[in-house]
């Protein structure tokens, strides 16, 4: 049998693009480069570590597929468009996390539970339509791979609806209400950057365990319902 090369944490950050984000579209490509900056001066910990940066609107742009941060020297960027189709995201990941997890495992490597840190300013649009396929990949009868989704809600994203994508309490945050746009945004990256060095470390450390940080300017959104 082959020796395993190790083991990583496929990590998913999925942005919302639709128009409401535009006037943030400057706060959003400074958090993603922050985000890959923050990898790449960890090393060791970055080589635990895969990232893909997918973009949501009426459908899903992949801006970064899944990457090694460490070999990647084109920042991602967004473009904002279109409205918020929270179906399309998870219909995509639904295809997607299978599939990466399956490329890694080839590639000899033991496969931590994905991880999804998601974002978005608003609610979706598309109604009730996206039940269907986010019940099915956080559902891990169905998906023995289903990931972890941390949801981070900023502008007229509501508490309960984050509360329904993230899938444990804990993981479901919205920004105060006082919280400046720009700032949120921010902060959700930093969390997102250190949550991220965190779990690599642990995984290094030979304890697979997701750390999940709140950022600061937000709140637990269980303690909001």
């Amino acid at each position: 049998m082959a020796e395993t090369r190790g083991v990583l944490l496929p990590a998913y950050v999925v942005a919302d693009e639709s128009a409401s984000m535009s006037p943030y579209h400057q706060d959003l490509s400074g958090g993603l480069a922050s985000l890959c900056n923050g990898l790449r001066a960890e090393p060791m910990i970055a080589a635990k570590v895969r990232l893909a940066i997918l973009g949501f609107s009426d459908d899903v742009q992949v801006r970064q597929g899944m990457s090694d941060m460490r070999t990647v020297d084109r920042l991602p960027q967004l473009a904002m468009r279109g409205a918020t189709n929270y179906g399309a995201a998870f219909a995509d990941l639904l295809q997607r996390v299978p599939y990466d997890v399956q490329m890694m495992k080839n590639d000899g490597y033991k496969v931590h539970r994905p991880v999804v840190f998601f974002l978005s300013d608003g609610q979706p649009t598309d109604g009730q339509d996206w039940y269907g396929p986010h019940r099915t990949l956080v559902d891990r009868n169905a998906l023995p791979v289903a990931p972890n989704i941390i949801a981070c809600g900023i502008g007229t994203a509501r508490a309960e609806t984050m509360l329904q994508v993230a899938t444990r309490q804990e993981f479901a945050f919205v920004a105060l209400p006082s919280a400046d746009i720009g700032r949120a945004i921010a902060e959700f990256f930093h969390a997102l950057t250190a949550s991220l060095i965190a779990s690599g470390r642990a995984m290094a450390d030979g304890n697979p365990t997701l750390v999940v940080n709140r950022p600061d300017q937000f709140r637990l959104a269980v303690d909001v319902v």
